[in-house]
């Protein structure tokens, strides 16, 4: 394993390009709850044992049941907003920025903590949107605005949310996360696709450079970030404490995003 750390960080100094995948498993190091499978969906809201989080990721929850679905999101967007980020995020920002032909983050997370650790926001790609951002449920326009949990509470012992629950500006029914919930076909991708033609910028003019992909926390229940990974990088460090099997010529970490970042960083 020692060998495979000072590999990753040989692939790093050498690097021209950083591009970083991130799932989420990012987020554990910062306290965030570990959502894999339902039995983890389970320990972080057990008053909903029973029910799937693929069950209540469901955008029809804020149609039948409004106040149910913004205790779900709103407790964890006052969670995300209240927590700071692991150390390992300004680790991985220093390495991103002195890279001769730049960085991008590819993450599935709408958590947001790329761009509360400092990340330049053009420069991520967040494919399956952001709760900090909302948009109307139907949706009856386009417009996407900054989320604001200030107006309502959540009670944690039915997870049910109480107060003034966020409202589309134009008709007045209850708004939603402008992220991709589960059997959704009313998301309105209008902020992620911006995101994702500066990346397809961006994996243009690194073409034919050495870029490097460190993937972080990233699964295969979804696996999005570790096909993208795989798919762009001339080296793959693969950082996960139990998912981590590399393709040949990729390098397998299998710990935490935090330790193993922390024992690349000690290494350069």
């Amino acid at each position: 394993m020692l060998e495979n750390y000072r590999q990753a960080a040989q692939a790093l100094k050498e690097a021209d390009a950083l591009l970083i995948g991130a799932g989420a498993g990012m987020g554990v190091d910062s306290g965030l709850p570990d959502f894999r499978g339902d039995a983890g969906f389970w320990k972080a809201y057990p008053i909903h044992y029973g029910r799937s989080f693929h069950e209540l990721a469901n955008p029809r929850w804020f149609r039948s049941d409004p106040a149910l679905a913004w205790g779900f999101y709103g407790h964890r967007l006052k969670l995300y907003q209240a927590t700071v980020p692991h150390e390992g995020f300004a680790i991985l920002l220093n390495w991103a920025e002195r890279m001769p032909a730049g960085y991008f983050v590819f993450t599935s997370n709408v958590d947001g903590h790329f761009q509360k650790a400092g990340f330049d926001a053009e420069r991520i790609f967040e494919c399956h949107g952001s709760i900090n951002f909302l948009q109307c449920q139907k949706p009856c326009h386009e417009e996407i605005w900054q989320a604001d949990a200030s107006t309502f509470d959540v009670e944690m012992n039915t997870l049910r949310a109480v107060g003034q629950l966020p409202v589309c500006r134009s008709c007045q029914l209850i708004a939603r996360p402008n992220a991709l919930l589960f059997g959704d076909g009313h998301w309105l991708d209008i902020r992620s696709r911006e995101q994702a033609s500066r990346y397809s910028q961006w994996l243009r003019q690194v073409q034919g450079k050495y870029v490097v992909a460190i993937e972080l926390g990233a699964g295969t229940a979804i696996p999005t970030v570790r096909y993208e990974c795989e798919a762009r990088a001339s080296t793959l460090i693969r950082i996960n404490p139990r998912e981590a099997e590399v393709r040949n010529g990729g390098i397998s970490l299998s710990f935490g995003a935090l330790l193993a970042l922390k024992s690349i960083n000690e290494l350069m």
